[in-house]
């Protein structure tokens, strides 16, 4: 996750960093087949150890980059996640044993090393903002877990810092690299089902206050660095934080203080290929309308398209209505109407990917979103999912748990950020933050 945790004493850290070191000076030859050299790699940090990080590591480590450095507020997590790290490159360079992963306790010193190029931040919602600027702010590239901020106003701001600072931001927001929420996005920006009426968007519902018993601080395990940024101290339960090789994921999701339920769990992947299928990935919808029942929010956008969140049960979709047909997708299925669509090749004059594609122009393609940031890296060239989308994205999402939360219809104006006339809704754009964990 972040910050305070068992920082390695100074005698582990120099040997820590002279094993890495030696790693940096042997020759290619002598490391093993297929060890690629630190210096033809990009040198990750990661920031975040939760479960989550496991497929990320894996992902990161597959594409040749160097994970060098991690860190979390709880100890048995940095703990597992350098022995796994550490397997992978003496098994890959053929050694006995490989010592090349840097241990922190605070996201602040990882990002004062100067040897890491990018991190990677797989944190709780709440810490996102805080570690994408400071990360902006130190030269770091950035890849940062979904949804991308826990409120509007953080996700602007990591926006602006990563304009600023020139960095390269990745969201983790993989389904536009893959294949089937990629041919539904191109047949409806080209046509093929005619014009967009309706969107329906099946993810789950908004967050609910803190409800919690206190339970006993796990050994290892920096609470206060773990709640960060966040004003109201909560007292640890263990379904916020689980522990290593728990088979549910962390609860912190459902909780207002942390997350944003399944508006912003699920809805980050599946709002975010309704952006991207209506263009809007620079704007938004203009209007929401919550259900009298509480349980169905219609969203608005200017130019008439209405987008339906459903929150029921069952596999997570979503679905665009035309004048001439339908394009429904979920992972790993693409069902269209008419059925022949769904294998319609996309002409190459056509529009694709983020882009409108005219013949003899390059085609933005990503099928593997990790390669495509560490290339992005390596051509100073925005990413499939650049922070505006994510920020884009992540604020769908907000707008209708802040819809949800007034249960009232909302004017929403995309340009500017704001809410039209209602100071009680911009209250909730933003949040106050500790800055001891933030500065």
């Amino acid at each position: 996750m972040h910050d305070s945790l068992a920082q390695p004493n100074r005698r582990t850290f120099l040997k820590q960093a002279a094993g890495l070191s030696a790693f940096y000076i042997v020759p290619r030859h002598v490391l093993g087949r297929g060890y690629l050299a630190p210096s033809d790699q990009i040198s990750i940090g990661f920031i975040g150890l939760g479960k989550q990080s496991g497929g990320l590591r894996n992902q990161f480590l597959k594409n040749d980059a160097r994970i060098m450095a991690i860190c979390d507020v709880d100890q048995p997590k940095v703990t597992a996640f350098s022995e796994a790290v550490n397997k992978f490159y003496a098994d890959k360079a053929e050694k006995t044993s490989y010592n090349g992963c840097l241990l922190y306790d605070d996201y602040r010193k990882l990002l004062n090393n100067k040897d890491v190029d990018a991190v990677v931040i797989a944190t709780p919602d709440h810490w996102h903002s805080a570690i994408a600027i400071a990360a902006a702010k130190a030269g770091k590239d950035i890849y940062c877990e979904k949804p991308l901020s826990l409120t509007i106003q953080e996700g602007r701001d990591m926006v602006n810092a990563t304009r600023k600072y020139k960095r390269v931001f990745q969201t983790g927001s993989m389904q536009r690299s893959w294949k089937e929420f990629r041919q539904a996005v191109e047949l409806v920006r080209n046509g093929y089902i005619g014009q967009i009426k309706t969107v329906n968007v099946n993810v789950g519902g908004p967050p609910h206050d803190f409800d919690l018993t206190a339970e006993p601080i796990p050994a290892g395990l920096n609470w206060d660095a773990w709640l960060g940024p966040n004003v109201v101290e909560r007292p640890y339960n263990n379904v916020l934080d689980p522990v290593l090789g728990a088979s549910f994921w962390g609860k912190w999701r459902d909780i207002r203080d942390f997350g944003g339920g399944g508006m912003t769990d699920w809805g980050a992947h599946m709002f975010d290929i309704a952006q991207w299928g209506l263009d809007m990935d620079n704007s938004g919808p203009t209007e929401l309308t919550p259900e009298q029942n509480g349980k169905g929010l219609v969203y608005r956008y200017a130019n008439g398209v209405e987008m339906h969140h459903n929150p029921v049960d069952g596999p997570q979709f979503c679905q665009f209505i035309g004048t001439e047909g339908e394009a429904k997708v979920s992972r790993g299925n693409l069902t269209t109407t008419p059925d022949t669509l769904k294998d319609k090749v996309i002409g190459e004059g056509e529009k694709h990917g983020n882009q409108s594609a005219g013949v003899g122009q390059p085609v933005y393609f990503s099928d593997n979103h990790y390669k495509d940031f560490l290339d992005a890296i390596k051509s100073r060239k925005n990413p499939i999912c650049d922070v505006e989308v994510g920020h884009r994205t992540a604020s769908v999402c907000s707008l209708g748990n802040i819809a949800y939360q007034l249960g009232r219809p909302l004017r929403w104006n995309p340009g500017t950020e704001k809410f039209d006339n209602d100071a009680e809704a911009n209250r909730l754009l933003t949040r106050p933050m500790r800055t001891k964990w933030t500065s």
